[in-house]
């Protein structure tokens, strides 16, 4: 997708420093600060934004950014607020009204005092996970879901150690050992990743998928990977022999739906692991509750659950290089054509409108944990 054409005004855009615990990445990297100021906008960015992700305010200052000092001024002066994760109620009220913030959401599972709030002040807020290309692939949130899948085995492999109370056996297996089974449920980008990176380690990877299209694909892509079709009873079966579960699932503008139950997490292995990868949408297991990069796991019904929602945060130099690779030229036509064009004109922008004019937009909230 080309950076689209310049309508001629300035716009203020602001990046903050990312104030929700261990969330290391910033809202854009200088690289992307030096295309838009090209266009003739202005950027604020909060001193030591880029930290967490390598990147100096001197950094900023060489492309043209004003580096402000609180997190208020660049809140208050933002006509566009470039985010990654959701913003506090406390943030929201910083901005102005009308104004326009992007960032990865998740509205579907937020609470619904800061939907209010968005609706109240008429703020346009784009959800990143929405974004969609020509062809209707989710196009932003797409390198970060690679970004997960691919940190899954490294994940499992350690959660099934002992000494973090997992079961103590080798992802790999060795000669007389055999491998242990991961269950992954979705056969999207996440589950593709995961199959990819597990495949490499030796583990035993089985996929299950409503998807028959995705699972052949699956299945040509990795001649070793078992598939299976997504029912209750596949479901049950998989789960009691999974070593460890990966939660997949994705729908686009919603809570992930819960298909592992409560009692399926009880017929499992004792000490076995679930990563439910599907957490920043509600979470796809009965389970789950969301968790921490300092903390990361807790027991339930015996099982080890890693439910950490920011998953690429701890690799936040490559997860903002990704992103403004695959961000930058959605952020430039908002920017260049002003919001209310670019939502008429680009198709893909429109797919990511969640609040808009004091409306909700391609939005649905299903009963959620909260």
């Amino acid at each position: 997708m080309p950076l689209g054409s310049f309508y001629g005004g300035t716009m203020y855009i602001g990046i903050p420093k990312e104030s929700r615990p261990f969330e290391y990445r910033v809202g854009l990297s200088p690289a992307g600060v030096e295309i838009l100021t090209n266009f003739g906008h202005q950027i604020f960015v909060e001193h030591d934004a880029g930290a967490g992700a390598g990147f100096s305010d001197r950094e900023y200052e060489k492309v043209g950014a004003r580096i402000a000092y609180s997190a208020q001024e660049v809140f208050g002066r933002a006509d566009f607020l470039l985010k990654i994760a959701r913003p506090l109620k406390q943030e929201l009220e910083w901005l102005n009204d009308g104004s326009i913030v992007a960032g990865f959401l998740h509205l579907a599972s937020s609470s619904q005092d800061q939907i209010d709030l968005l609706l109240e002040k008429k703020i346009t807020a784009l959800a990143y996970e929405q974004f969609k290309d020509a062809k209707g692939g989710l196009a932003v949130l797409r390198p970060f879901s690679m970004i997960c899948g691919s940190m899954v085995a490294q994940i499992a492999g350690r959660l099934l150690q002992t000494n973090w109370g997992g079961k103590g056996i080798l992802l790999s297996g060795v000669p007389g050992v055999p491998p242990a089974e991961v269950v992954i449920l979705g056969a999207g980008v996440v589950g593709t990743s995961a199959a990819r990176s597990l495949i490499g380690t030796g583990a035993h990877v089985t996929v299950l998928d409503s998807n028959m299209a995705a699972l052949e694909k699956l299945a040509e892509r990795f001649p070793g990977v078992v598939t299976m079709f997504a029912t209750k009873r596949n479901f049950e079966r998989a789960t009691a022999f999974a070593d460890v579960l990966v939660g997949a699932v994705l729908v686009s503008g919603q809570r992930s739906p819960i298909l592992v139950t409560r009692e399926m997490v009880r017929a499992m292995k004792p000490r076995s692991v679930i990563i439910d990868v599907s957490i920043d949408q509600g979470g796809c297991i009965e389970t789950s509750r969301p968790t921490m990069h300092d903390n990361p796991t807790f027991i339930e019904e015996n099982i080890v659950h890693y439910c950490v929602p920011n998953i690429p945060s701890v690799v936040a130099r490559t997860a903002s290089h990704v992103f403004v690779n695959a961000a930058i030229p959605y952020i430039a036509d908002i920017a260049n054509l002003g919001v209310d064009t670019a939502i008429q004109q680009e198709p893909s922008i429109e797919a990511a409108v969640n609040t808009h004019q004091g409306k909700l937009v391609n939005l649905v909230r299903l009963s959620a944990k909260e």
